[in-house]
């Protein structure tokens, strides 16, 4: 994991593989915020879906999440915003560089 340009928590999606795949116990959620229709054509394994344009409405269901918190989007703006904020906000979050996209183009599976 590195810190990002907004010196936020970054991850790419290899290494956000390898942590869903890690059995260490560590509980880890994936929040897709992108909008509904992108999240149904196609997103990380067991994501979460709270689309920036409710996430400030929605971030208890962030926030409450035990354990690791990986925030994704297409291409990493959008969640590295939700990330920036949470972190003001006190919160550790982690944004997935490359997104969705970058997971997508990697070959990795897709519900």
């Amino acid at each position: 994991m590195t810190t990002g340009p907004e010196q936020i928590p970054t991850i790419d999606v290899a290494g956000l593989r390898a942590a869903l795949g890690s059995d260490d116990g560590t509980p880890r959620t994936v929040v897709d915020v992108r909008e509904e229709h992108e999240f149904a054509t196609g997103h990380v394994p067991g994501a979460l879906n709270v689309p920036l344009t409710t996430f400030v409405d929605r971030v208890t269901e962030v926030t409450a999440r035990p354990g690791e918190v990986y925030l994704i989007c297409q291409s990493g703006n959008r969640s590295g915003q939700a990330t920036a904020w949470l972190a003001q906000q006190g919160h550790e979050v982690v944004n997935v560089a490359g997104g969705t996209g970058a997971w997508r183009a990697a070959g990795f599976p897709l519900d």
